[in-house]
Order: C-alpha cells, then sequence, then structure tokens
C-alpha cells in the first residue's frame, strides 16, 4: 500500500508481509503531531502489536517525517507537567508505548525531523535516513523543557555533550553530522531509501525473533539502568533453553542452510 492509498486518519496503517508501517498522515503540517495523535499512538501500536508483523516501520507521508508537535492547536499545553490527562502525561504514554512495543521498530526520516520528530525517531530501535533531512530538538526556541525520557535516550544515542549542544541551539543539523553524532544508523542517497528499508526489514524478518526482543529488553534496561536487568536476562536465558528458534539454529547450522525462526511472544 502506498501513501496515496491510506485513508485520511492522521494516524494510518499499512502492511506488506511481515512489515507493518505507521504513517504520520498529516502531510500539509509536515506531520506535526496533535495531542490527539499522541493519544492515538498506544492503541495503535497495541493493534500492530496483536497482528503476525515481524517489524515496524514509522514513517511520515508526504515527504517529511515529523516537524514536531502542532505549536498552533497546542499553545500553553506543551509546557503542563503534572496536569492529569493533559498534554505531557499523554506524550509520555506515547512515547513510552513506542520504546517498549515489542518487536524491532525503524524510524524511516525524510525531510524535517524536530522536536517531537526527534522523540518519535528517538524511541525507535533503528533510524535510517536519506540525505537531505534535517533535524533537531528545538524547544529552547519556545521557552519549554523537552521530555525528561526523550532527553534520557538522545543522550543514550548521542553523549551528554551534543545532547546539550543540540537542546540549547536549537539549531537543525544535517544527516551527515547526525550519523557522525550516532544518531541515525544509516543515511542513503536520494531515490536509495525504499530499497535500503526494505533490504534492512528483510533481514530483520529472517532471524530470531528470541534474540531481538531479548536483545531489546536487555540493551533498554542497561540504558534505564533498570535494577531488574538481571531478572529480564534469566527470563530470556530460560525461554531461549527449550525454545523452537534455538532447535531450528542449530538444525540450520549443521545442515548448512538458512535458518527459518517461527517463535514468537504468544508461543511461551
Amino acid at each position: 500500500m502506498s501513501p496515496d492509498d491510506l485513508a485520511e486518519d492522521p494516524i494510518a496503517l499499512s502492511t506488506d508481509g511481515a512489515v507493518t508501517t505507521l504513517w504520520l498522515n498529516r502531510p500539509a503540517k509536515r506531520n506535526a503531531v496533535t495531542y490527539e495523535m499522541w493519544a492515538e499512538l498506544p492503541d495503535r501500536l497495541a493493534q500492530v502489536a496483536a497482528t503476525s508483523a515481524r517489524v515496524l516501520i514509522v514513517r511520515g507521508v508526504g515527504g517529511h517525517f515529523c516537524a514536531g508537535a502542532d505549536i498552533t492547536g497546542l499553545g500553553s499545553r506543551l509546557a503542563d507537567a503534572g496536569t492529569p490527562g493533559g498534554y505531557r502525561e499523554v506524550n509520555a504514554a506515547a512515547e513510552a508505548a513506542l520504546t517498549n512495543f515489542p518487536l524491532p521498530t525503524i524510524a524511516v526520516i525524510e525531510g524535517n525531523c524536530i522536536g517531537g520528530g526527534w522523540q518519535i525517531a528517538s524511541a525507535c530501535d533503528l533510524r535510517i535516513a536519506q540525505r537531505g533531512v534535517l533535524l533537531g530538538i528545538t524547544p529552547a526556541k519556545l521557552g519549554i523543557t523537552y521530555p525528561t525520557e526523550a532527553i534520557r535516550r538522545t543522550v543514550a544515542l548521542v553523549g551528554p555533550s551534543a545532547t546539550k549542544r543540540l537542546l540549547y541551539t536549537a539549531e537543525l543539523i544535517d544527516g551527515d553530522e547526525a550519523l557522525r553524532l550516532g544518531f541515525l544508523d544509516d543515511l542513503v542517497a536520494d531515490g536509495d531509501l525504499d530499497d535500503a528499508v526494505s533490504a534492512l526489514c528483510r533481514t530483520l524478518s529472517e532471524r530470531s525473533l528470541l534474540t531481538q526482543l531479548a536483545t531489546k529488553a536487555t540493551v533498554n534496561a542497561l540504558v534505564d539502568s533498570d535494577p531488574n536487568l538481571a531478572a529480564t536476562v534469566a527470563s530470556f536465558e530460560k525461554i531461549a533453553t527449550d525454545s523452537v528458534d534455538l532447535a531450528e539454529g542449530l538444525a540450520s547450522f549443521a545442515e548448512r542452510r538458512s535458518a527459518v525462526f517461527t517463535w514468537r511472544p504468544e508461543s511461551t
């Protein structure tokens, strides 16, 4: 399904085989995110998690990833931390739902990726972009604070000093700088983005989901300094011991063939 085939829902879904794409779908506003979109995101992610998808792509319609929060529609609500049901609470819940989504996630970035767009991209596992992108974290232009969890993940990706520079200056950086800092995992030439994404999704879909989810849980726990890290690792070790993926991996190695992994979380 192409972006032209999507419904008018500002958060739309399309599926191609084992890959589901979640589209930010407000192209006239460069996919700026409204309160309603943040509120809808957890339910959309839960909808995908209940399917047989193996990889989730997050992408924007119309040549831009996301220009940030919809400032015109939100105004002072951008700074309502502590307000029950307020923008900050809903925003944090959406961010957490994407961070903890139980499949590999890829942000596919074109055009602008700014503010709330950076927040969404940083909540994904991997980030791939096309040359010509502009990225930045711009609350210093508005006089507001940036979400704590998004700052923490940015520090983990690019380091403390780069995080401070990006937030202090609100400067926009190009793809080469974002790649150098470590925010992007790959930067491809114009016209090559779809092929690069397809190749990455194909590779991810062929590998063991058990290994991927164990890795995701372990890395997130390490970044969070989670005191339950040992228990997390032990739980996945227990699953792996008798898993169909381990048996298939050993058999494929012995038989010198490609493995066909079938483990899914619901199978345990």
